[in-house]
């Protein structure tokens, strides 16, 4: 099978070498997206509940770009690193997704990349 790199200017820059998706048949596995604004290069501000919807919005751009939406969505990994944040991260999730929702993991982790408290990676299927 063919294996296509996705890229879009409309989610942030790979901070090390990867993509951030690749797409093979018709499955997408996308990259873990944490919350920088593509357009600044900044992190969100706001708190954990601005930080899921730009985490989202770089989702949905790359979801996009491979022609792809939250409806093809078919697993999740959340990544916090605080557990106490769980109801309001999912709470925002859930606005992403209007139904046959995704299977989904999450897990407390010690640290992610530039010190955010969230990251969310996806597979899809087309």
């Amino acid at each position: 099978m063919e294996k296509k790199i996705i890229n879009t200017s409309k989610a942030p820059a790979p901070i090390g070498p990867y993509n951030q998706a690749v797409k093979v048949g018709n499955t997408l596995y996308v990259s873990g997206q944490i919350p920088i604004d593509p357009a600044t290069g900044e992190l969100a501000k706001g708190g954990i509940e601005a930080d899921t919807h730009q985490v989202m919005k770089n989702l949905q751009a790359v979801l996009e770009a491979a022609d792809m939406g939250f409806q093809d969505v078919v697993k999740t990994t959340i990544f916090l690193t605080d557990m106490k944040t769980f109801p309001q991260v999912n709470e925002v999730y859930g606005t992403y997704f209007t139904s046959d929702f995704p299977a989904r993991e999450t897990v407390q982790v010690a640290a992610l990349p530039k010190g955010v408290n969230v990251e969310i990676s996806v597979i899809a299927v087309k």
